[in-house]
């Protein structure tokens, strides 16, 4: 689909939901806008972009870091104070920080309109640099600094034959056993897994492990749940996003490309559906477990949408049936999509963060039994987006981790980090016109490579 045939769907979406409080961003997909409650649980400290954070103690930040944070967006013009609902070039900006201060460099690519992705990457037998992800049309590309600037390798294009050309989410690791970093790829709208793999003419190679015409793939994760030491990847396919609600079958499917290219499904969602997975070992017991974000089932349309199911966080281990994923967290919202973990309170054990759509930011610990019920708490409830990118990392590289989030209702990307047990937020990030960017995905890379 064009950007203007985009925009016109958009344009539509806005204006008959305008009255109900909803935006909307491309395919269908609809953002209500949060009411957000007071937050009872983080420290909020909310200085200027730019301006170091209060004396905390372990809560400051270091003047300077040595990795940055990718963020991947769509973005959308700003006229006479009003955000256009037409999405311009694919952006991405990469923050880093030094003399105390917080920088931006913008990358733009008006060959698409949206980066799903950014993420550092480093070829067989090449250079490292930053791979996006691109929609509209639907590319990869691989970019490198060169005499200051960015420029890019395309590395897979496509155009799969449905309504929408778009690279949805990828992930890097040795899929085929040969030492060198593949990659695994989920798209839209044509529900296309693929592989892509660095061939002997310094080219890449594109494999299609399914396709299923009409079906949106959101998610890629790789794991080893069997613990055979053999990479597993885990897609998410669904049928398209559905602005009634309601029924929206789903799945989460494994393949095994280094022992072919059979789908196998590991999650059956039945009426339901999930566009977030995490696949890792949280509980620390050294083997991993798949974690699933299923969307609530809801009923009505616009500002009368209400939840009859709401969010699950579900955990499958290797020999869980489709049917059996274990409940372990319940949220009051309609989606979640962003799954994120580390160690956030230096206690050596792991948490996992989930970013709900309106409901805020929730960290959940595993207890005892790890297939039990999880204590869930919240970490800000003034945080909300339709996406809510979120990001654990370790920037400072001190030994303790640091959640990291976009949060788009607010136009802020905040920076948490615990102390005494308790999240203290800062803002290293603003915009002046809070949904004139919709954030996708965040990561981190090391200033080494993405430094000017």
């Amino acid at each position: 689909m064009s950007k203007r045939n985009i925009g016109a769907l958009v344009a539509v979406i806005v204006v008959g939901l305008a009255g109900a409080g909803l935006w909307a961003c491309g395919g269908g997909e609809e953002t209500p806008t949060p009411s957000p409650t007071p937050n009872p649980t983080a420290t909020q400290e909310g200085h200027a972009e730019g301006t170091p954070p209060p004396s905390g103690g372990s809560a400051d930040v270091p003047d300077d870091l040595p990795n940055g944070l990718l963020l991947a967006y769509s973005q959308f013009p700003v006229r006479d104070g009003r955000v256009v609902p037409e999405p311009g070039a694919a952006r991405l900006e990469i923050l880093t920080r030094s003399g105390g201060e917080w920088h931006v460099e913008v990358v733009e690519d008006d060959t698409s309109n949206v980066f799903h992705k950014a993420m550092v990457y480093t070829p067989p037998g090449g250079e490292p640099g930053i791979l996006t992800l691109g929609a509209q049309g639907a590319r990869v590309k691989l970019w490198r600094r060169q005499n200051g600037r960015w420029t890019a390798q395309t590395l897979w294009e496509a155009s799969f034959g449905g309504r929408f050309d778009r690279m949805r989410d990828a992930e890097a690791a040795d899929l085929f056993g040969d030492g060198r970093a593949a990659l695994a790829i989920a798209t839209h709208d044509q529900g296309v897994v693929a592989t892509l793999r660095a061939n002997a003419n310094g080219g890449f190679d594109a494999t299609e492990l399914v396709r299923t015409p009409n079906m949106f793939i959101h998610e890629i994760e790789i794991g080893d749940l069997n613990g055979d030491g053999t990479p597993e990847v885990y897609a998410t396919p669904s049928e398209p996003n559905d602005l009634d609600g309601g029924d929206q079958s789903g799945s989460v499917v494994r393949f095994v490309p280094r022992n072919g290219n059979q789908q196998t499904v590991v999650a059956d969602l039945g009426n339901r559906h999930a566009k977030e997975i995490w696949v890792g070992d949280v509980d620390g017991d050294g083997r991993d477990e798949l974690y699933v974000a299923v969307e609530a089932h809801t009923t009505g349309t616009g500002a009368n949408v209400e939840i009859d199911a709401p969010v699950e966080i579900r955990r499958y281990e290797a020999n869980t049936p489709a049917t059996g994923g274990v409940v372990i967290a319940r949220i009051q919202d309609r989606l979640c999509r962003f799954l994120t973990v580390g160690d956030l309170d230096g206690d050596g054990h792991r948490e996992m963060v989930a970013a709900a759509f309106s409901s805020g930011l929730w960290l959940l610990r595993p207890g005892r039994d790890p297939n039990g019920e999880w204590s869930m708490e919240s970490i800000d409830r003034e945080s909300s987006g339709f996406e809510h990118a979120s990001y654990i990392a370790d920037l400072d590289e001190d030994g303790r981790d640091e959640l990291y989030v976009a949060a788009d209702e607010q136009g802020e990307v905040r920076r948490y980090v615990w102390v005494n047990g308790r999240p203290r937020r800062s803002v290293i990030h603003r915009r002046d016109v809070p949904r004139s960017q919709m954030t996708w995905n965040i990561t981190d890379a090391p200033v080494s490579l993405i430094g000017r």
